[in-house]
């Protein structure tokens, strides 16, 4: 999708040929729920990655009743730096390219190392199962080397994260477009995640299933023309992921603003889970 290493999306045969540059850190982030987690990794990965766990390592926090809200930068600077990442940098994170959900998540990671400031990353284009599809590419085993730095100097990019204020404020203004990464059931109100008060939607919202945008035949996102149909019907102007968890809504916020070139997107990382909390935020029910 792009011919430019870190510009969102890396080919394969991009990351072979920077691997050994000690300015690189890849980040294989399977997890016992994606991918196979810590025995995955230590079962075959890209030499030189190291293991972080998306759920176990706490890239996200729960607040409340709310699971996925971007954790404190304190804990963030100190995961970030315990991985070996420093400012300038470049980092691709790897994940298990297995499902969409599993994008989601490297997606999340991605849009959480922007937001503290970090300006050089990349996922890598299939995951590990786009890597291993040639035979040739390397594979090591092994535990995950210990690559430490200080705490990284966290510079948050507020523009990039919305809070249950500011997208009231979108719903009521329409000054900004609320997408909904959710299934229809959800975004209808036929279910609703567990944490959540209600079943519904944000007024105004509209529906995009995140799980359109990728192809679960390849590992990876659809190609760009598809991602323009899915998403060019959005209005111009500001826009807010959301969904259950700040998890799926991440995947819907990386192509709008990285891989299609949006400008103001944001993500609501409380999203439902946190909406819901408060009986004053309003909740529509049915396609909308």
């Amino acid at each position: 999708m792009s011919e430019t290493p870190f510009a969102g999306l890396i080919a394969p045969e991009e990351l072979l040929a920077r691997l050994g540059d000690p300015k690189l850190v890849v980040l294989d982030i399977r997890s016992s729920i994606d991918g196979g987690g810590k025995a995955a990794y230590e079962s075959g990965h890209i030499p030189g990655a190291v293991h972080t766990d998306y759920v176990g390592d706490g890239w996200r926090t729960k607040v409340g009743q709310a699971p996925g809200l971007l954790p404190p930068l304190e804990h963030l600077a100190a995961l970030v730096g315990r991985l070996g990442i420093k400012p300038h940098y470049d980092v691709v994170i790897v994940p298990a390219g297995v499902s969409a959900t599993d994008f989601a998540a490297a997606a999340r990671i991605y849009w959480t190392l922007k937001t503290i400031g970090h300006g050089q990353q990349a996922i890598l284009d299939g995951g590990f199962r786009a890597w291993t599809a040639v035979s040739a590419r390397p594979v090591e085993t092994g535990s995950s080397p210990q690559r430490t730095a200080p705490p990284y100097p966290v510079v948050m990019q507020q523009r990039l994260r919305s809070t249950a204020d500011a997208t009231l404020v979108a719903s009521r203004s329409k000054l900004a477009t609320l997408v909904d990464a959710r299934s229809a059931s959800y975004f209808d109100g036929r279910e609703k995640a567990p944490e959540a008060a209600r079943a519904g939607h944000i007024p105004g919202a509209l529906s995009r299933d995140y799980a359109e945008a990728f192809d679960p035949a390849t590992g990876k996102l659809k190609p760009r023309d598809a991602l323009v149909a899915l998403y060019g019907s959005i209005p111009k102007g500001p826009a807010i992921s959301y969904c259950n968890t700040g998890h799926t809504a991440a995947l819907n916020w990386f192509v709008l603003a990285e891989l299609l070139g949006r400008e103001e997107v944001s993500l609501y990382d409380g999203s439902m889970t946190d909406w819901t909390q408060d009986p004053e935020r309003p909740v529509a029910t049915g396609a909308g």
